[in-house]
């Protein structure tokens, strides 16, 4: 499905004010997920600055016991740091990546910012080499401005 038709479908979730905002993440999350054919695990991590840690709020796809990422440790440890969008097209050649299955061939992790701040990102596996185009780049940074309104 090209991402123009997910766009409405996003912003009718995070419009339901009658759910919480982690059930609305998870439906996005599940969204993207069953809906874009090499996106295999979507989630969201959120910043606690205090700690210098991301933790996992909403997700798709097999559960993960990387729910506490350090700042810096890992792509989503260092997309807290950078503020920079991050596409891996091999995992296997970063030296600083936390495998969360043998799967995963590649990786994109873009910020999500609130109010100028980062405060978390939206962090997409695929069992796919190089899958990642600038359309997800965009498609997933305009979700991730979508996201942040509802925070």
């Amino acid at each position: 499905m090209p991402f123009d038709a997910l766009r409405p479908k996003v912003t009718t979730i995070l419009a339901n004010d009658s759910e919480s905002v982690e059930q609305r993440l998870t439906e996005v999350c599940e969204l993207l997920q069953a809906t874009i054919g090499y996106y295999d695990w979507v989630g969201f991590y959120f910043a606690n600055e205090a700690e210098r840690t991301l933790h996992l709020r909403a997700f798709a796809g097999e559960p993960t016991d990387h729910t506490v990422i350090p700042f810096g440790k890992g792509i989503c440890g260092q997309v807290a740091e950078s503020n920079q969008n991050f596409v891996v097209a091999d995992v296997k050649a970063q030296n600083n990546y936390i495998a969360c299955s043998m799967y995963v061939k590649a990786e994109i992790v873009i910020p999500l910012f609130k109010d100028g701040k980062n405060v978390g990102q939206i962090d997409i596996d695929s069992h796919m080499a190089d899958p990642f185009s600038p359309e997800d780049e965009r498609f997933l940074e305009w979700v991730n401005e979508q996201v942040a309104e509802i925070l």
